[in-house]
Order: C-alpha cells, then structure tokens, then sequence
C-alpha cells in the first residue's frame, strides 16, 4: 500500500478522513467559548481520545487539533502568545494516536482567522501571510503528513494562507472551501469559481467541508468534479444543521444516512470523504464500512458477455 498523502491520492485509493472536533469535544466537556486548541495543552488525554476513536473507527486520516491556530485567531486565548507550541503539540499528539493503526495518516488542520481580509477588513495580506507561515511550520516540524486548509469562504484570504504555507513548508496542501450558503460561500463564490482561482495555485486537492445539508453537497461534489481539473476532490459535510439541547448542539443526521451519502460522493469522484460538525466516531465507522464496500465492489472483474455465457455452459 502506498504509504504517504501523495502516493494514495495519485493512485487513486479512495481514503476515510476522520470527523468533528470542536463538537465532540463539547460532548467530553468542553466549555462554550473555550477554543479546542486549549485543550492541546490543558486536556491533552481527551485530544489523544478522540484521535484514537477515529482511528478505531477506520479512519485513514485524522486531523489536527489546530483548526484556529494562528496567533491571529488565538489573540483572546490564553494561550494567545503560544500558538507555534499549540500547533507543534497538536501535531504530535495526532501523531502519536495515528500510530495504532499502520498507514493512518496525520493531516495538519488550518482554519480561517475569523477576520476578513483588506479591502473587505481590517486583515492585511501580509499579516496573514506571516500568521499561516507560522503555523505551517509549527505543524510540519510536529509531524504532520500533510495540510489542510479547511473551512474556506474568502478567496483573499485563502490565497494568502496558500503563500504562507508554501512558504513555510513543502508538504502537499489541501485546500477546502466552506458552501454555507446552499451552494456558495459566504462571500458568494461557486465551486467552479474555487477551481479556476485555486487550482492553479499547485495544490494537492480541492475540497468542500461543513455546508448546510447533504443534498446540497453532492450538488457541490458535481459541480468541483465537473470542472475536470485534474486534482482529487475532498469532501466533509456535517452531519446536518445543529440544534442546542442545553449547551450541547445535537446533530440529527444518522451514520447510515452519512455512509450512504458519502458513497455517492465516491462514485461523483471523491477521493477523500468524512465528516464535520456533529460527525462522530459512529459516522466514521459507517463511512469507512461503506466506502471500503464499495472498493471492494470496483475491484471485482467484469466480465464479458462471452465469458459469461462460457462460465453459465460450463
């Protein structure tokens, strides 16, 4: 089996990232308005956790707990003045979880800085470049096989945490787009419109993660795939749109409902399928019995009209 990102991407191995974080967490205890990076350092034993359950639960990649790990977007964090040792620890920590399992693979996670960039806000370019260097750096010297940015909606700043990643790290990059808007983002951009900016930029995939339901995702899905451009596609949806039962937010969609969406993302051209928000390790297990089923399934041989009537005479 291949065994880096790159490898498994171009050989066309369909791979199982892991699920949620921050909404897990939630479930395990984590205070409302208390950033997850936190818990890198203060609730160490529960990152490993949730890890470890992906991985029980089939995951071929899991992510980092390092989503809102720029200095930018920890500056009301405890830790505002740590964030190269968060994401340094995160990547360690997933490390260290990924290797009960061969071949599981480390992916490190790069969120937006909840600012927007000039001439939207007050975000430089500049400023965000260095923010995702910085970052990407810390990730890479912890371990990570490759990273992630994920949950997209502003090309500017996207654009600009690609410059900062290339400049920091070599890894191959995944870059994934949040459609919370049915099928755009919150700044209006299409699918195809994240292709044509995006894919010339040498990334390793193009994805789509979050997003409001999974019908509106698979309308994503054929739209990235119908641009043919060539790159895998990587695809997380949630698992449904929350609704708060006490400081908890509840996710209503089943692992059976996200297995079965997540095959048809397959045969739409996904090479990486999982979850996000309200994903569980339970809608792992099932996306990962699905997926493999339907690998299993391409791999058998096809035979012929002729070859099967010779085998019904014989």
């Amino acid at each position: 089996m291949p065994n880096t990102f790159l490898e498994r991407l171009n050989s066309g191995t369909v791979m199982v990232s892991d699920g949620a974080t921050g909404t897990n967490y939630q479930k395990m205890g984590l205070g409302l308005g208390v950033p997850p990076e936190e818990w890198v350092i203060d609730e160490p034993h529960n990152v490993l956790a949730l890890h470890r359950a992906f991985v029980e639960a089939g995951s071929d990649i899991i992510l980092t707990c390092s989503f809102g790990g720029t200095r930018i977007r920890m500056r009301d964090s405890k830790y505002a003045e740590r964030a190269p040792e968060i994401n340094f620890r995160a990547a360690q920590l997933a490390r260290q979880a990924a290797s009960q399992r061969d071949g599981v693979l480390v992916g490190g996670s790069l969120g937006p800085t909840g600012q927007l960039c000039e001439p939207y806000g007050e975000l430089t370019h500049d400023a965000a470049v260095s923010a995702y260097a910085e970052q990407a750096a810390a990730l890479t010297d912890g371990g990570v096989d490759f990273l992630i940015l994920e949950t997209f909606f502003a090309l500017e700043e996207a654009v600009a945490a690609i410059e900062g990643v290339k400049r920091a790290s070599a890894l191959p990059l995944v870059v994934s787009f949040s459609y919370d808007q049915g099928t755009r983002t919150m700044m209006g951009l299409r699918p195809s419109q994240v292709v044509a900016a995006i894919a010339p930029l040498g990334v390793a995939a193009i994805g789509a993660n979050c997003g409001k339901s999974l019908d509106t995702m698979e309308q994503i899905v054929a739209e990235l795939s119908a641009q043919r451009a060539g790159i895998p596609l990587w695809i997380k949806p949630n698992a449904g749109l929350p609704r708060m039962v006490g400081d908890v937010a509840e996710y209503d969609i089943s692992p059976e409902m996200m297995a079965a969406y997540a095959t048809r993302f397959v045969r739409a051209g996904a090479s990486v399928v999982g979850g996000c928000c309200g994903s569980t390790p339970a809608h792992v297990a099932a996306i990962a019995q699905a997926v493999k089923a339907v690998a299993r399934e391409d791999a058998l041989p096809t035979l012929s009209l002729s070859e099967t009537s010779h085998d019904l005479r014989g």
